[in-house]
């Protein structure tokens, strides 16, 4: 029973959350459905059963929101929700006073959502009738919100604004980035405060990265499956609070000492020059579908914040594969989703967002694809729109792919690219013109729709799916460390194990797999479009085979540093380089193949291993498996930020991915007299002695290897 008093005025209702001004704080949440509202207040210490010290009702109601200014209360203090309502399954209502509720715009919990029974709302897991309540109080069980003082010095910080054709981004883990780095302090290591450490930082900088995509820190919530199996959501995507950063990745005990580390760490990185992209999960929530735990969205009104059925059932419709949909079609789901993007923008610093199962986002009443109000909310508002916007064009749902179908201000996850990119590397059926398409931008995906090469965020690995290492030692997936007998992931990985399924001890194929890495890294860093990599890759980073390692937080997800290849990690550096100092790798228009004026040549060309010119029906050959590309540096039309026209050096590409060495005859003197070696895969050293070769002379491509030839005169 409540055993301090407050004084509480009417407050006001916006903005939504716990707001504090020093003096006291005001309460507001918004629940349409709902007949009362009770704010829970808490005493200190975040344990679990820590004392219930006050319960206010919440008298207000203003345009659905349910508010109060409770004086005396400060940053720090915990509080939840207990909301009242009908119980009326069939029709969405599912409200239950018992449960203790998280606050959706909670700035901060005390500590990580554990699975108990007593947060399911219902003494049976039937989906098709209506339960009795479970009236068990959940308050000793859950986690508490915690009021944040949202004040910082950001000490002048500044953005990197880097411009999209200049990016190479890095898809991180915090956890896994820095939870065996020997050189960062061990009590901070798989924190927001490693990735913020010298050593860190210095790595990423040194190999050129120059923007972290970070795999999802909002708050998340474990579901129960992976509880009874002693696994855990590693990566992350179930979040249940959209602008508390993920008590996980918090150094410090103090309540609230997850925001100030994650600004700090946006701090550190932003001095570095390296962009912040966070990785966000706005298409469903952790309470999973309709048998899950009320902690949130369902006890405040299920009805709103979730897609129901058109069945009449009160079930969630699930475009995502875990359970449930966010309703963005509703304004209240969407102007929260809104308030979270400008929260993590205005008062986080971050610099953009990948949006997980995009497609989820964008569907209508009835699931129609971009009939939501979220890509227009977007648009208008000044602050998101300027931000980066990056899509997973997918979802489960009917209709789900949407490659190519986003806005034009939009970029994408391309996956055409990364299917297309294994396929020509392990010599597996493929179209020779969709690679020549995907390494040059994916016009036949963009173009039509007034879209740069840069709308294509191109990458061969992700966090979802096999690490460079595994994709060139393993054709099967081994996930038997997830629970699943190995049904979980994806089947069809595209990958190839070059001779032996795992490790081997065999020279010949230890070499081919290393070459494989190279010819993957160099193919992804020398396309057109926007490179993402996957962190540890340039390290040598394996799962052991798991392509789905959602719920491995220990080794088989985090970076052996102590293992890792210096020498795959400087060629990438010198491909980064590469990429950096030509800008005729990183075109922010498209080649137009348009023949040039005075017979010159233009701007991109494709040959045949002979030398000849590629022909339409050249384009049709299934076995061919060479080609080779030259890139007119002269004939950029493209202007600088200064606004001076662009000018580059001319480069000869060339791919080989049959097992045998190809002899490829350079073109004839119109395209070059003189070239010079600059990159070949199947040689992992920077060349000590440049080679150079006149035109129309041969040279030795070796079978699965890629070579860059730079045109001297």
């Amino acid at each position: 029973m409540p055993k301090t008093k407050f004084e509480t005025l009417p407050g006001v209702p916006y903005p939504l959350g716990a707001t504090c001004d020093g003096a006291g704080v005001n309460f507001s949440i918004f629940s349409e459905h709902a007949t009362g509202a009770m704010l829970c207040l808490f005493g200190g210490g975040a344990v679990a059963g820590n004392a219930e010290i006050a319960r206010i009702p919440l008298v207000e109601r203003t345009e659905h929101i349910w508010h109060a200014y409770v004086r005396g209360a400060r940053a720090g203090q915990r509080y939840g929700y207990r909301v009242s309502g009908p119980y009326d399954p069939p029709a969405g209502h599912r409200f239950n006073s018992a449960k203790l509720l998280l606050d959706p715009y909670a700035r901060a919990l005390d500590r990580t959502p554990r699975w108990h029974d007593s947060m399911v709302g219902y003494r049976s897991t039937a989906v098709d009738a209506a339960p009795p309540l479970d009236l068990r109080n959940s308050a000793p069980a859950m986690p508490k919100c915690v009021v944040v003082d949202s004040a910082y010095d950001w000490d002048g910080d500044r953005r990197p604004a880097i411009p999209w054709e200049d990016l190479v981004i890095y898809e991180a883990h915090v956890k896994g980035m820095t939870a065996l780095h020997p050189e960062v302090p061990r009590r901070i290591r798989g924190k927001f405060a490693a990735l913020a450490s010298p050593a860190v930082i210095r790595h990423l900088t040194s190999l050129g990265v120059n923007a972290v995509e970070l795999m999802p820190v909002h708050q998340t919530a474990p579901e129960h499956r992976l509880f009874k199996t002693g696994l855990t959501n590693y990566w992350g995507y179930n979040s249940i609070g959209y602008f508390a950063p993920d008590i996980r990745f918090a150094a410090g005990a103090a309540a609230g000492s997850c925001v100030t580390e994650f600004k700090a760490m946006v701090k550190a990185l932003h001095r570095a020059g390296i962009e912040v992209i966070l990785d966000v999960v706005y298409n469903h929530s952790g309470e999973g579908d309709e048998r899950g735990p009320t902690i949130c969205f369902r006890g405040i009104d299920n009805a709103t914040y979730y897609r129901l059925r058109s069945d009449g059932s009160g079930r969630c419709e699930d475009y995502t594969g875990t359970g449930n949909s966010l309703d963005l079609t509703h304004s209240r789901v969407l102007q929260m989703v809104m308030d979270s993007l400008r929260y993590w923008i205005l008062e986080m610093h971050v610099d953009g967002f990948r949006f997980d199962l995009a497609t989820t986002l964008a569907r209508g009443a009835r699931g129609e694809f971009a009939a939501s109000p979220f890509f227009a909310a977007i648009a208008q508002d000044p602050v998101v729109s300027a931000a980066r916007l990056i899509a997973e064009p997918w979802d489960v749902g009917d209709g789900g792919y949407r490659v190519a179908g986003f806005p034009v201000n939009w970029k994408e996850w391309n996956a055409k690219y990364r299917d297309s990119v294994r396929d020509f590397w392990r010599g597996a059926g493929y179209s020779m013109g969709e690679f020549a398409s995907r390494v040059t931008g994916s016009s036949d995906l963009y173009r039509a729709g007034g879209r740069a090469p840069l709308a294509s965020i191109n990458f061969v690995t992700a966090h979802d799916g096999f690490t460079l290492a595994d994709l060139v030692s393993y054709d099967d997936k081994h996930n038997e460390a997830n629970g699943e007998d190995n049904r979980d992931g994806d089947s069809q990985n595209r990958s190839w194990n070059c001779g032996v399924e795992g490790p081997s001890e065999d020279p010949a194929i230890r070499a081919l797999r290393e070459q494989q890495k190279r010819n993957f890294l160099a193919t992804l860093l020398l396309s057109q479009g926007v490179p993402m990599m996957l962190a540890g890759d340039e390290l040598g980073r394996t799962q052991r085979g798991n392509n789905n390692a959602y719920c491995q937080d220990n080794p088989i997800s985090w970076i052996d540093w102590d293992s890792a290849d210096a020498t795959l990690i400087d060629f990438t550096r010198r491909l980064i380089q590469l990429r950096r100092e030509h800008p005729i790798f990183r075109r922010r228009g498209w080649f137009t193949g348009a023949p040039a004026k005075g017979g010159r040549p233009k701007d991109l060309e494709w040959f045949r291993p002979d030398g000849a010119e590629m022909t339409s029906g050249d384009w049709g050959v299934g076995y061919a498996k060479t080609l080779g590309a030259f890139m007119n540096g002269k004939a950029v039309t493209e202007r600088d930020r200064a606004g001076a026209r662009i000018a580059d050096d001319s480069f000869f590409v060339m791919f080989n991915s049959y097992r045998e060495p190809m002899e490829f005859k350079l073109p004839p003197k119109k395209w070059g007299r003189e070239w010079t070696l600059i990159l070949d895969t199947a040689d992992a050293t920077a060349p000590q002695r440049l080679r150079s070769y006149s035109f129309e002379e041969r040279v030795h491509l070796s079978g699965h290897a890629m070579a860059v030839l730079r045109r001297v005169a």
